[in-house]
C-alpha cells in the first residue's frame, strides 16, 4: 500500500479515522518535526491541548534541510501547510524552547519525536578536518571543495551528491528548464514527446565519487518511483558511484 512521508493517514483513512477524543488531555510534543507536526495538529482535531515544543527557531526539523535539495523544493509547501494548521487546530507552539524534565510534568502525556543525530562512522581519520557530516554541508552551509568523496549511497548520502552536483539553480519547479534537460518535446511535435537532442543535464561543477560497503547496485534502496531519477541525475552530472568498498582510514 502505498503511504506518504509526513501523513500517516495516507491511504489509511478508515484506520485511522479522526474522532473526537473521548478523553481530552493535556498534551506536550517534543521536537517540531515532520512526526511531531502530524502528531500535534491531528491531535488537536481530535480536542485535546497541544504544546508543540521546538529548540530552533522555526519548525520542520530536519525537512529544513531537505527542503534544500534539488528536486524536493515541495518541501517549503508542506512547513507553509503545518504552520497554517497549527494556526487552525489551535496547537500552543513553543519555539527556541529546550524543554525540561519539571515542565513535562504539568501535562497529562509527552510524545518524544526529537529525530536523530548522524551516526558517525568508526573509521581512523574521521575527526579530520576535511570530513564534514551531511549536517555540515546542508545546514551549517560548511565549504566544500572541488573533489569530494561521500561514504553511503542511501538516502541522505544521494542527497547530499544532488546538492553539491547542482550546477546554478535547480529546474525542478521550471517547467522550460526541465523539460530541456531531459529531453521533452514540450510542442509535441516529435515523436512520443522526445526532444531530438535528447537529454541535456549539466555537468557537475565537482569531481564526486559516492562510494558504499554493499557490493549491490548504489541506490537500491531508493524510492522505486524516484530511485531511477535520482540515479540518472548523477550519473549524467558524471558522478562515479562505486560499490563493495572498505573503509580502512
Amino acid at each position: 500500500v502505498t503511504s506518504c512521508l509526513v501523513n500517516p493517514r495516507a491511504c489509511h483513512e478508515t484506520k485511522m479515522p479522526i474522532l473526537p477524543a473521548v478523553q481530552k488531555k493535556n498534551l506536550a510534543v517534543v521536537g517540531a518535526g515532520p512526526a511531531g507536526l502530524a502528531f500535534a495538529i491531528n491531535a488537536a482535531a481530535r480536542g485535546h491541548q497541544v504544546t508543540l515544543f521546538d529548540a530552533h527557531s522555526e519548525i520542520g526539523g530536519q525537512f529544513n534541510i531537505a527542503k534544500q535539495i534539488p528536486g524536493k523544493e515541495e518541501f517549503y509547501e508542506t512547513l507553509r501547510y503545518y504552520r497554517r494548521m497549527i494556526e487552525v487546530t489551535g496547537v500552543t507552539l513553543k519555539l527556541n524552547h529546550t524543554v525540561t524534565a519539571d515542565q513535562l510534568q504539568a501535562f497529562d502525556e509527552t510524545i518524544l519525536a526529537s529525530g536523530i543525530v548522524p551516526r558517525t562512522p568508526p573509521i581512523d581519520g574521521i575527526d579530520h578536518p576535511k570530513v564534514l557530516s551531511y549536517l555540515d554541508v546542508l545546514r551549517d552551509k560548511a565549504p566544500v571543495g572541488n573533489k569530494v568523496a561521500i561514504i553511503g549511497c542511501g538516502g541522505i548520502g544521494f542527497d547530499t551528491a544532488m546538492y553539491l552536483s547542482q550546477p546554478g539553480e535547480s529546474t525542478s519547479q521550471n517547467i522550460a528548464g526541465f523539460c530541456n534537460e531531459w529531453g521533452i518535446d514540450s510542442s509535441l511535435q516529435q515523436a512520443g514527446g522526445l526532444s531530438p537532442q535528447g537529454m541535456q543535464i549539466p555537468r557537475s561543477p565537482r569531481q564526486i565519487v559516492m562510494l558504499q560497503r554493499k557490493a549491490s547496485k548504489p541506490g537500491q534502496g531508493l524510492g522505486k518511483t524516484t530511485g531511477w531519477i535520482h540515479r540518472t541525475t548523477l550519473l549524467s552530472r558524471g558522478v562515479k558511484m562505486i560499490p563493495g568498498v572498505s573503509y580502512q582510514k
